[in-house]
């Protein structure tokens, strides 16, 4: 381009650039304002030999539809996120949550008598019904279920007696529950 077409952009610029940024924040906000008159002016360099004489409205129109395109593409991103979002499973907790929950569970089970910690285990652990832990530990399936259920209240009470336990298994309490339960639906 010629020096001419560098002085008459330089002169569009220097007279209308203030103007075009308070009609975009007045329409979008100053988030969006620097963007679009950026582009705006792209497109007026771009297209120098259309901009007609007073060039405000042109730039106006232009600074408008860039406006109106960058609030079209944003609502294709959210609308997209939302859609995908919907595909995906929702994500595991953090895993420092469930080193932290574990550790908790491991120091609360190991303060429990070795009786207890064994049906626990059988249980939760090693997934037996309480049938085939009874065969296991010796015992009958209905005497089992009593002593799980005793020993099951014993672990929680020994998790909240424990303070950094207490706040572990608070955490998720329900799918530590989850894990100490397997079995409870085989009754």
């Amino acid at each position: 381009m010629a020096d001419s077409d560098a002085d008459r952009f330089t002169a569009i610029y220097d007279g209308c650039r203030q103007r075009v940024w308070a009609y975009v924040v007045s329409r979008a906000g100053r988030h969006v304002a620097d963007d679009v008159v950026n582009e705006t002016f792209t497109v007026a360099w771009r297209r120098l030999d259309d901009i007609p004489e007073p060039p405000l409205p042109w730039l106006l129109v232009v600074a408008r539809n860039i406006l109106r395109d960058t609030v079209r593409a944003e609502a294709r991103r959210v609308s997209f996120a939302a859609e995908w979002m919907s595909w995906v499973e929702p994500a595991e907790a953090d895993i420092a949550e469930e080193v932290s929950e574990r550790s908790a569970l491991l120091k609360a089970l190991a303060t429990l008598p070795e009786d207890d910690r064994e049906l626990l285990i059988l249980s939760a652990w090693q997934g037996l019904t309480p049938a085939q832990a009874a065969t296991v530990v010796g015992c009958s399936a209905l005497t089992l279920r009593v002593r799980l259920h005793r020993a099951r209240r014993r672990l929680d009470q020994a998790a909240s007696a424990s303070p950094p336990v207490a706040g572990a298994a608070a955490v998720r309490h329900e799918s530590t529950r989850a894990r100490i339960a397997v079995g409870e639906e085989a009754r």
